[in-house]
């Protein structure tokens, strides 16, 4: 038996509307606020999850969200995709090493 192959192609990613970076914004409404959030396809640079603190690798896709009221390009942040999921649940303090970076 062959594996699934669930890519999708390009006739398809047009008719869903995913663009540049894999997919449309949106706009989700949670205790923390209004947020516009969007998929994106992996960067050319790394970023760092405010999530869980660590570093999201170039090419690897994630989210951007910022918040839907008065933020701007300086208040977006990069997000693993279950970091964001489950950003309401997390501890008020991220557990750090003592030689972790402190940013």
């Amino acid at each position: 038996m062959s594996p699934r192959k669930n890519r999708r192609t390009r006739d398809t990613a047009r008719e869903t509307g995913s663009g540049a970076f894999g997919g449309p914004q949106r706009t989700e409404e949670g205790p923390d606020g209004d947020w516009i959030v969007r998929p994106a396809a992996g960067a050319a640079k790394s970023y760092r999850c405010p999530g869980c603190d660590q570093e999201i690798p170039p090419g690897v896709g994630h989210l951007v969200a910022w918040p839907a009221e008065g933020g701007g390009p300086q208040d977006r942040r990069h997000w693993h995709r279950p970091c964001w999921d489950h950003r309401l649940n997390r501890l008020p303090n991220i557990q750090r090493s003592r030689r972790g970076p402190r940013y």
